[in-house]
């Protein structure tokens, strides 16, 4: 294992030494430096994405207000937490109550999202899609 060792790593100090003697390599180590990023504030990346937001949102907020029989309903969960308690689960219905705590500030939080949303909706209408003015 010593002696590939030895030899992978003089058949690649060879390479480089070609690479460095021809001026290539000066050439490839300046072209591989990263590309500066973009400076601005990603308005127009943001804009692009408004309309898929906005879908996610509404499917979101459409699963969570749906009723006791829809997985992963605010009513579904209340059920559960329910039925845990009937049966005199404590542990199983402090679980499921954290959960559906959980998923009732999901809810808001969601709710206060779309809002915002179609106040950068309007914004990005104004603006030419958060085009930068040249």
């Amino acid at each position: 294992m010593d002696a590939r060792h030895g030899t992978r790593t003089l058949c690649t100090a060879l390479a480089v030494t070609a690479l460095l003697a021809t001026g290539t390599g000066a050439a490839a180590a300046a072209d591989a430096s990263p590309a500066p990023g973009p400076t601005g504030d990603g308005a127009h990346a943001l804009c692009k994405r408004v309309p898929k937001l906005d879908r996610r949102i509404a499917r979101s907020l459409k699963r969570l207000d749906a009723g006791a029989g829809a997985r992963g309903s605010v009513s579904r969960l209340q059920k559960r937490v329910d039925n845990a308690k009937k049966a005199g689960d404590s542990a199983v219905a402090t679980y499921l109550q954290d959960r559906l705590n959980h998923r009732k500030q999901l809810r808001t939080d969601l709710g206060t999202r779309q809002k915002d949303l179609a106040a950068v909706r309007t914004w990005c209408a104004a603006h030419g899609n958060g085009a930068k003015a040249s």
